[in-house]
């Protein structure tokens, strides 16, 4: 079944006359359409696109059989409004996640029919992926480490956080991935302690754990994965927490397969750490969905309430953050089987020595 189909079926299940999409992650999984500052409303017979002239061209190549409706001129509210009048539509549901106050209450005076709050439909469709999405996401973690392999010639004491990230988002467009790069940390020294630190101008240390979180599109579709080294000689403070962190991304990936519950997973993961002193410097989710969006379902924390199912793909990365000391995460993208995982990271989880 064509993604689209599948929103027509939800529609018609619900007794629904439209949904209105803006989330550019959903709007590509069911239209196919790549452009920015756009929106489409899907009837059960019809399909638009709200756009403007920056992306008409682009959107009657990509999706030529959506109409286009120029919105600029009008705003969302009345472009949305002539679709309601043209074809008698008496509800629209809408991603409430989305829409900002300002925009409601445009919708709300332009539009003659019921809104109906409907956050979380597409991303609920998205979370079993198919062969094809797989193939996608394999290929983004294959590019992903090669750039890391590559990367490891650089790492020295003296270079900046900024170059090495700037390296190795490099890397990563010349290895294959898309042009369009997301958020990369790349930190030092103390600063690993920092869920999602920012690169600096910090020159590398000797002695200094670096920690890289990473990944990048192919064809639209994300890798993420960490991997946290030292540069020099490790102390035995480090090897010590780098073999509990070890040990519970292994626990828990040990633990997944189809049917078991993220917040079983999630306690996996705190086996090698219960009773020791590190155990507060844990964090409360240890791993989450990916596809066309970073972060998505399932989640690897007890605050999710659902099972693992075949098919979805998932970070796992638990860690270890101490202030003032530093941090270390390792992290694998894996695909759920009804016997277990397979891991599209191929980058060894054992500590590097740079």
């Amino acid at each position: 079944m064509k993604n689209i189909d599948k929103l027509r079926a939800y529609l018609e299940k619900n007794n629904l006359d439209a949904y209105f999409i803006q989330k550019l992650p959903n709007i590509r999984y069911i239209s196919g359409f790549e452009g920015e500052d756009s929106a489409i409303l899907i009837t059960l017979k019809n399909q638009y696109i709200l756009t403007d002239p920056r992306y008409t061209e682009q959107a009657a190549i990509e999706v030529p059989d959506y109409t286009i409706i120029d919105w600029r001129a009008s705003g969302h509210g009345l472009a949305v409004q002539s679709v309601v009048e043209k074809e008698g539509l008496k509800s629209l549901a809408f991603e409430d996640d989305q829409v900002v106050y300002a925009e409601y209450a445009d919708f709300s005076q332009a539009i003659n029919a019921e809104l109906v709050p409907a956050a979380g439909v597409i991303e609920e469709f998205r979370q079993i992926k198919t062969a094809q999405e797989i193939q996608y996401l394999q290929n983004a973690c294959e590019i992903s480490c090669r750039a890391l392999n590559r990367l490891f010639k650089d790492i020295k004491v003296g270079v900046t956080e900024k170059e090495l990230a700037a390296k190795l988002a490099l890397y990563m467009v010349q290895e294959g991935a898309d042009t369009k790069p997301y958020g990369n940390i790349l930190i030092s020294g103390t600063k690993t302690s920092l869920l999602h630190g920012i690169p600096s101008s910090k020159p590398i240390e000797y002695g200094d754990l670096l920690l890289m979180d990473f990944g990048c599109q192919f064809n639209g579709y994300l890798s993420d994965m960490t991997r946290t080294v030292v540069v020099g000689k490790a102390t035995a403070k480090q090897r010590e927490v780098y073999e509990l962190e070890k040990r519970m991304l292994e626990d828990a990936e040990a633990a997944m397969k189809a049917g078991v519950a993220g917040g079983d997973v999630y306690k996996a993961s705190l086996k090698a750490v219960a009773g020791t002193e590190y155990e507060k410097y844990t964090y409360s989710n240890v791993g989450h969905g990916i596809g066309m969006f970073v972060h998505e379902f399932p989640q690897l924390t007890t605050r999710y309430d659902g099972n693992l199912e075949e098919g979805n793909v998932i970070t796992v990365e638990p860690g270890i953050y101490i202030p003032g000391w530093g941090g270390i995460r390792i992290e694998d993208q894996v695909l759920v089987t009804k016997d277990g995982i397979e891991n599209m990271i191929s980058i060894p989880h054992d500590l590097i020595e740079l």
